[in-house]
């Protein structure tokens, strides 16, 4: 079970609660019930389990179902159910007196600055606003970039709400475009380039298309925007992935050394049905290298009518084939792709992926690519396994990004303004950023240090974490 806002809570607070199951554990049909023990006949909330973030983790999200305005400080018990006939727990949560909010909390409120394209959205007492008129000439940059590279007008205004707190990488889309903006963004120094990435994702999805397979969906913001976290020679960086050629590893003793691959490419036939859950940087540089090539092939229109065309498949008449799709939906995804490609090109998503590494495969390999794209790949591991060690609420696969309209108009920060910041959080984002930094300047050897230093330390988080762990199963009661 994890609590929202993060952290200590106060008198005041509207609290959410994710109540997430075992992923060995089926919970279809069943919702999660709480109440307050002192009055366990009058439930504060229900909620479906159902598929939670990009992730489809299974949850039951109920969204600020306990509003602690008007009660005393001190400890609560709060009954658990899973319902029609799941366990029953009590956990006790604790408030503080409202007037221990920290600052910029108490005084903060959310307000919006109109520029020509958009509604940015920002809460007061933040780095979003102190630096607001920047950032609106950004957007306003931006939005028109994106717009002439994609070709969709922009005839409405855009919503953009920028957080003070890293969630994911940066960046994300839905009804509106969130995007991480504070002064220790661990997740790296690209608020343009993740700015862009969105848009290009918010004008697409106005676009009125039948089916679109993620890989392309997230390989055409990356080959529009020009990079992923910055901006980047894709096709370069993309050979840079291939297997070691013949003449690697290298023997010590000769004179000059070639440049080897990462040996990390990863099929198409895999990475197009398990998109969000293959190593990201890696997915979204290979998506975004092939959109630059199948565009560079047949040129942007013909691209753009096969990517907007895509059709929903059809059902098989295959009844083990129906079977594992309802087993396992993202396969739709290629299937979609591989009939598109025949309808549009004449070809498999074998015979593109062929062509594709052939042309990969002739591009001269640097050192510096090579190095930059492993040590990126790193940055990103250690940055996602901090975040499940001492920030989970942040995690791209199931991060808490709560309906933002609904908290405006009830008036809630807490859940973007409050963030684990204990001493640890606060080191350990901190050397993320001076990775980020070495690593925009090409300084590979600091950028490994660095890194290396903080994953030195999440090890131990991690196995501090694994011995509480096993302390609390010995607590528990014979049986439960």
């Amino acid at each position: 079970m994890r609590l929202h806002p993060d952290g200590l809570l106060y008198v005041g607070d509207q609290v959410s609660f994710e109540v997430i199951a075992a992923p060995q554990i089926s919970l279809a049909g069943g919702k999660a019930r709480l109440a307050l023990a002192s009055h366990p006949d009058q439930p504060l909330g229900e909620a479906d389990f159902a598929s939670y973030g990009i992730g489809g983790r299974t949850q039951a999200t109920l969204y600020w179902v306990w509003d602690t305005a008007g009660l005393q400080p001190g400890d609560y018990d709060l009954d658990f159910s899973v319902l029609p006939d799941g366990p029953t727990w009590t956990e006790t949560v604790s408030l503080l007196p409202a007037n221990q909010v920290p600052p910029p909390e108490p005084e903060a409120t959310w307000q919006t600055a109109e520029s020509d394209c958009c509604l940015v959205h920002y809460i007061t007492g933040t780095d979003a606003e102190r630096d607001l008129d920047t950032l609106l000439t950004m957007v306003d940059e931006q939005a028109a970039l994106a717009s002439q590279r994609i070709g969709v007008e922009i005839d409405e205004t855009l919503p953009i709400s920028f957080l003070p707190r890293v969630l994911g990488h940066g960046g994300f889309t839905a009804q509106e475009i969130s995007v991480s903006y504070l002064d220790r963004n661990y997740a790296g120094d690209g608020t343009e380039i993740v700015l862009h990435h969105e848009l290009i994702h918010a004008l697409d999805n106005r676009r009125e298309t039948d089916f679109k397979p993620s890989l392309l969906v997230e390989g055409l913001a990356v080959y529009l925007t020009g990079g992923h976290f910055k901006p980047e020679p894709l096709m370069e960086r993309a050979a840079a992935l291939l297997p070691p050629g013949p003449d690697c590893p290298i023997n010590a003793s000769t004179a000059e050394q070639p440049v080897c691959g990462l040996g990390w490419y990863l099929p198409l036939t895999l990475l197009v049905d398990n998109f969000y859950h293959s190593q990201h940087e890696i997915g979204y540089l290979q998506a975004g290298a092939l959109v630059e090539f199948m565009v560079e092939t047949w040129g942007w229109e013909a691209f753009d009518r096969f990517y907007t065309g895509i059709q929903q498949p059809q059902e098989s008449t295959d009844p083990a084939l129906d079977e594992s799709l309802r087993q396992d939906p993202s396969r739709l995804q290629s299937q979609a792709l591989e009939a598109a490609l025949g309808e549009h090109f004449g070809i498999s998503l074998q015979d593109l992926e062929t062509v594709f590494l052939e042309v990969l495969g002739q591009i001269p390999l640097s050192q510096a690519d090579v190095d930059d794209v492993r040590l990126t790949v790193m940055f990103f591991d250690t940055l996602r396994r901090y975040q499940l060690a001492l920030d989970p609420s942040a995690h791209f696969l199931a991060a808490w990004l709560p309906d933002s309209q609904q908290m405006r108009q009830q008036g809630i920060v807490a859940d973007y303004l409050r963030h684990p910041s204990s001493q640890e959080n606060i080191a350990l984002e901190s050397l993320l950023v001076q990775a980020d930094a070495a690593l925009r300047r090409a300084d590979y050897a600091r950028a490994e240090e660095l890194l290396q230093s903080v994953n030195r330390t999440l090890a131990d988080v991690e196995a501090r974490q694994a011995y509480l762990q096993t302390l609390r199963m010995f607590e528990r009661p014979y049986g439960q």
